[in-house]
């Protein structure tokens, strides 16, 4: 353990050295690495997670870089995986990355998710975040979820110590014509920065076990300037 490098952590009653170690000996992984991935994984890389993984099968596009601030104009064209890998390898070079370019699909969830203990969802369409879900439970493993469009963001955590899962608060995926999303309407940059933070704090207090709320929703009016919290 780097002592000096997280030591303004390590001084907080609610970490400790105990804390740093269950940090350090974390293998969590992130399904996306783009507007929510990039702070999810900049923060846990800088808290010093163990493990990281990073499934993603996106190439850097230019139209990425006003939210996904891990990525650099010189990895346009690249996979995001090895872009972000990049940004590990400078940033925290004694974490363990794993990058993963392939699409999470029902034949390969399984398999990419054992071994870890925590799935922290920052994907960006419904058919995998019910996958993701649903695994989740499955496997019995806990899940940080979060979404963006526009002005607004989305977090709970699920299937957490006996907490309900994503089916609980939405049972079945909105139809396709109903969808929205940022390619089509977009979105303004500093979003996903708050609640990729956001789902990084609850992803380190899962960690480090500090009090969660369950069966919580938040919902985060950047427009309104309004936190909205919904019971379920």
């Amino acid at each position: 353990m780097d002592f000096k490098r997280y030591s303004r952590q390590i001084f907080m009653e609610e970490v400790s050295i105990e804390g740093q170690r269950k940090i350090n000996t974390a293998k969590v992984l992130i399904i996306g690495a783009g507007g929510l991935g990039s702070p999810v994984i900049q923060y846990l890389a800088a808290a010093g997670v163990g493990k990281l993984g990073v499934v993603d099968f996106d190439d850097l596009e230019i139209h990425n870089l006003n939210r996904q601030v891990i990525h650099q104009e010189k990895f346009i064209g690249q996979p995001k995986v090895e872009s972000a890998r990049n940004f590990i390898d400078e940033f925290n070079s004694s974490i363990e990355f794993i990058p993963i370019h392939e699409k999470l699909v029902a034949t390969n969830i399984q398999d990419l998710f054992e071994g870890y203990d925590l799935i922290v969802d920052c994907s960006d369409n419904f058919d995998t975040r019910y996958l993701i879900n649903d695994f989740c439970v499955k496997l019995k493993i806990p899940l940080v979820y979060g979404s963006i469009f526009s002005f607004e963001g989305q977090v709970a955590i699920f299937n957490y110590k006996g907490s309900k899962s994503l089916r609980d608060l939405f049972p079945e995926a909105p139809k396709d014509e109903d969808i929205q999303n940022c390619d089509q309407f977009g979105v303004l940059g500093a979003l996903p920065g708050i609640v990729g933070s956001m789902m990084a704090m609850l992803a380190l207090k899962v960690i480090i076990e500090l009090p969660v709320q369950s069966n919580l929703l938040t919902i985060i009016d950047c427009y309104e300037w309004k936190f909205t919290q919904i019971k379920f």
